[in-house]
C-alpha cells in the first residue's frame, strides 16, 4: 500500500489511530516503509469496531445460493449464515449480532417467509401449548366454562 500523502481518516478516528500507532512504534521495531500499512490496518480495524465501515453491509456480505438456502433449513434446526452453526431459533442469535429478522433476511437475500424457528422446535412448542390448554379459542373456553355444573351452596346454620 503506497502512501499518497493525504489523510483519509475521519477526525473521530484520527486521534485513536495515532495514539495506538505511537504506542506500538515506541515499543516495537517498525520499518518506515511499513508505517502506512500499519496505519491503514489500524484505521480499518477501528472503523470496523466503531461501525464506520465505508461500504454497506449488504455489499460486503456474500449472498448464499438457492441450494445453500435450502440446505440451511432442516427439521431439527436452521443453520445461521453468520457463523455456520445450527440453532432451534435464530432470533436471539441474530439480535446478538445487532440484526433483526428483516435485516438478516435482507442482508443474505433470503425470502420474506424464511423461518426463524426450526419445524421440530415449533411443533414441540405447539404440543406444549395444546397440552396446557393455550390453544383453545376464547369462545370455546367460555362455552366449556358455562357447561360446568354450579357448585353447591353451603347450608345456612
Amino acid at each position: 500500500m503506497a502512501f499518497d500523502g493525504k489523510i483519509h481518516c475521519p477526525l473521530k478516528l484520527l486521534r485513536p489511530v495515532s495514539e495506538i500507532a505511537a504506542a506500538y512504534v515506541a515499543t516495537n521495531h517498525v520499518a518506515v516503509s511499513e508505517l502506512p500499512a500499519l496505519l491503514a490496518r489500524l484505521h480499518a480495524e477501528l472503523s470496523r469496531i466503531s461501525g464506520q465501515t465505508t461500504g454497506s453491509p449488504t455489499a460486503i456480505t456474500k449472498k448464499p445460493t438457492a441450494s445453500e438456502i435450502r440446505s440451511s433449513l432442516s427439521h431439527e434446526g436452521i443453520t445461521s449464515f453468520l457463523d455456520g452453526r445450527t440453532y432451534k431459533a435464530l432470533k436471539r442469535h441474530i439480535t446478538r449480532h445487532g440484526l433483526t429478522p428483516e435485516t438478516y433476511r435482507r442482508r443474505y437475500g433470503l425470502p420474506p417467509d424464511y423461518p426463524m424457528v426450526s419445524p421440530a422446535y415449533s411443533a414441540r412448542r405447539t404440543a406444549i401449548s395444546k397440552a396446557i390448554g393455550l390453544s383453545r379459542s376464547q369462545k370455546a373456553s367460555i362455552a366449556v366454562h358455562d357447561e360446568q355444573p354450579a357448585r353447591r351452596q353451603r347450608k345456612a346454620a
